[in-house]
């Protein structure tokens, strides 16, 4: 049977979400699909994914069994399996702390803080070699860039694909894409864009008013929620690549890209009540017909964890697909399909396009033959002296 051996980087909310998911699914072999982009990738199915190791700091959830560790505080998430996951015999381990706790975190009430323990780290190579896992999901907090580096470094020396699910530019990066390109890694990053969450929808409303030729003049997405995400970005000194990935992820989908005074994308504030439910404002204000206004206001509020859980899993198994294949370096096409900051974006019809010819197996230089006609009819200005085209 099919197997993907999972290491997880931070046993959140995002964590929580996934493991019950995958355990709700593989339960049900034989039910609607519901949920899922893909049922099935390459011969692997949803439920062939298994966590072998994870890592942590804070103590609650340290040295516990993964089932035990993503029911604990500050986890807020959603509950799936009413029964709970059920031992799995995977330990969460001492992470190094590095950059990955801001200090307001751990002066909340027990339900909303951090609880950093002070034991000696794991040796996080050598744990990932001992627990044979084929690929490591990142969701350290957003702001947490060493410890983000320092689990890709260890994917690296490990030779484990890594999924990079929070905005520190690693496979978008040029360097980083080198380096993963050399040791014949796969990589699949940055910042995971949720099934149907506010970059999304903002997005597509976006190319709507594009295709249909409305000018967009101002927009603004405004964000909040009360789990341990909106809480660590109340710190607005950790908030510069998620501005940068959520704000260049809309701006891709203009063929006149927006002036930095008429954009605003980012989060807004933390409201501990609402737990991981998240409400996005969204607003577009252009002019159509005969310079005629219009304005499009949207209220859209989603359990975020498992948003993001439902694309993740694409992006695990697209990952391990390509350890198969022997396929290392930035996977752009699942990259643009899944995530806010990829190596290179898209408009998102033709990244999902893309993402179906990997998973047939399409040999990599049609793919790029594709994407570059592509940017040649279609891509605003701006993108278009981009690394792919000179390939």
């Amino acid at each position: 049977m099919a197997e993907i051996r999972l290491a997880v980087a931070g046993v959140g909310n995002c964590a929580s979400s996934l493991l019950q998911g995958i355990e709700y699914y593989r339960r049900r072999p034989d039910a609607d699909p519901i949920g899922l982009m893909h049922r099935e990738i390459g011969n692997y199915d949803v439920s062939d994914v298994e966590v072998v190791t994870a890592f942590d700091v804070d103590e609650r959830k340290v040295g516990k069994d993964v089932a035990d560790a993503i029911e604990a505080s500050p986890n807020c998430t959603q509950t799936i399996l009413d029964d709970g996951l059920g031992t799995t015999g995977a330990t969460v381990h001492r992470g190094p702390l590095l950059d990955g706790v801001p200090d307001h975190m751990t002066d909340y009430d027990e339900a909303h803080r951090f609880a950093v323990g002070d034991d000696e780290p794991v040796d996080v190579v050598e744990e990932l070699q001992r627990s044979g896992a084929d690929v490591l999901i990142n969701y350290v907090p957003v702001g947490a860039e060493e410890a983000a580096r320092h689990y890709a470094e260890a994917a690296l020396e490990a030779g484990v694909a890594y999924v990079n699910c929070m905005p520190c530019f690693i496979a978008s990066d040029d360097e980083w894409a080198r380096r993963f390109t050399k040791a014949r890694v796969p990589i699949v990053g940055d910042d995971v864009k949720s099934q149907v969450g506010a970059t999304i929808v903002h997005r597509t409303l976006t190319r709507l008013f594009e295709d249909r030729g409305v000018h967009l003049d101002n927009t603004y997405q405004l964000n909040f929620g009360g789990n341990t995400d909106f809480l660590n970005m109340l710190d607005t000194s950790r908030l510069s690549t998620k501005k940068t990935s959520k704000t260049e992820s809309v701006r891709s989908q203009m063929d006149d890209p927006l002036d930095d005074g008429d954009i605003h994308i980012g989060p807004s504030d933390y409201v501990a009540w609402q737990d991981d439910n998240k409400v996005a404002f969204i607003r577009l204000e252009g002019r159509g017909w005969a310079d005629v206004p219009l304005d499009v206001e949207l209220r859209l509020s989603v359990e975020d964890s498992p948003n993001s859980a439902g694309v993740a899993i694409d992006a695990i198994r697209c990952a391990k697909l390509a350890l198969d294949r022997g396929i290392g370096g930035p996977l752009e096409e699942i990259s643009a399909y899944t995530m806010k900051h990829p190596p290179v974006q898209y408009e998102d019809n033709l990244a999902r396009d893309l993402v179906e010819r990997f998973i047939q197996g399409m040999p990599a230089y049609h793919a790029r033959r594709k994407m570059r006609a592509w940017f040649r009819e279609r891509a605003p200005e701006p993108l278009k002296e981009t690394k792919l085209l000179k390939r």
